[in-house]
């Protein structure tokens, strides 16, 4: 049998004041003494008394709802395990200050023929969080560009608040950790999409290289699409079959790497002691296989929660929210996939 809703009459009846005072002090009206508020209060909370979040959106202009555009053009959905930490950790953190989360729907073949923005208005979102998209769809800019407060996720706007991994220091650490063990031919397998992400991680790639001294050829570089494993078997299998082959392979993601494990392997080759590879994102899968992967472990939780707190304030405090680009740094999980080779000097002339 259905409960019925209760009523600011009921809590009336139950508390012997009229509904006006009720609805006043469930208000916090400053006309309305502090001991009849906590009694209606604690009556209210005893009948199980909840407001009507239709009547709250209409009376304060609110929704408490925030929009979350993700859209994934691999088709992993929330499999995807870097943005699915970073979207569970902030919906939590969203939930926790008492908003809810909708996804707004990413599929190309939605029948329903509304644009990002439409959606977002049609919905009433307070706000929306944006995260692995093509930022330079026209629906997101639209979006962007609205009045509707916005964070994104990895992707930076002028005009609106980033939330970023620092893609360049995590790039920095890992090819000087495996310089470090030894290791001049470096090749990398990056990610072949051509975002920010990408171009700030090739950046600090070559510019990490050069601060080093370390000269590799170009076919030592080869573009994969992130997160595709057969890709990058093949990609793999390229570099080993160069005349002069890499000591070690960087990949754009863990599961990139997964399939450079593979291919090495379908050689009859072994990691690390052939030949070394690492990854990015440190997935949980990557620290429990064997070898253990080298991998960049990102801060995922961090990145959700600052995202939410950011949303939430430009949403409580429209003008006196900072718009800011915030960047999180991950970790170097060293791991067991990058051996340690010796290094030839260069012989010294007479």
């Amino acid at each position: 049998m259905a409960r019925r809703i209760v009523s600011l009459k009921d809590i009336s009846k139950a508390c012997g004041v009229s509904i006006a005072t009720v609805s006043k002090a469930l208000n916090d009206h400053s006309d309305i003494s502090k001991e009849t508020k906590e009694r209606i209060k604690e009556v209210a909370d005893k009948l199980g008394y909840h407001p009507n979040a239709a009547a709250q959106a209409l009376k304060t202009n609110r929704s408490n709802n925030i929009g979350v555009l993700f859209v994934d053009e691999a088709n992993s959905g929330l499999t995807h395990d870097y943005f699915s930490h970073v979207l569970d950790s902030f919906k939590k953190a969203a939930e926790k200050e008492g908003f809810d989360i909708t996804f707004i729907n990413g599929d190309r073949t939605r029948n329903n023929n509304m644009s990002y923005l439409s959606h977002a208005i049609y919905r009433g979102f307070d706000g929306v969080v944006i995260a692995c998209v093509e930022f330079s769809d026209p629906e997101v800019d639209e979006l962007i560009k609205s009045n509707i407060p916005v964070v994104t996720i990895d992707h930076s706007f002028y005009n609106r608040i980033a939330i970023v991994s620092d893609n360049i220091k995590g790039i920095r650490e890992l090819v000087t950790y495996v310089y470090e063990q030894g290791h001049r031919k470096i090749a990398y397998v990056y990610g072949m999409e051509n975002t920010a992400v990408t171009q700030s991680r090739l950046t600090s790639f070559y510019n990490t290289l050069q601060d080093l001294d370390v000269s590799i050829p170009d076919s030592y570089m080869v573009p994969s699409p992130y997160r595709n494993t057969d890709k990058a078997f093949e990609a793999t299998l390229k570099l080993l079959d160069l005349p002069d082959p890499p000591t070690v392979i960087l990949y754009s993601d863990d599961f990139a790497a997964f399939g450079g494990m593979n291919a090495i392997r379908s050689r009859g080759l072994r990691v690390p002691e052939d030949i070394s590879i690492a990854g990015y994102d440190g997935i949980e899968l990557a620290r429990r296989i064997s070898p253990r992967m080298t991998t960049i472990v990102q801060d995922t939780d961090k990145i959700g929660r600052t995202a939410a707190s950011k949303l939430i304030d430009l949403i409580n405090n429209p003008k006196g929210t900072l718009i800011e680009q915030i960047i999180i740094e991950g970790t170097l999980e060293k791991g067991e996939s990058v051996g340690k080779i010796p290094v030839e000097e260069p012989i010294a002339k007479v």
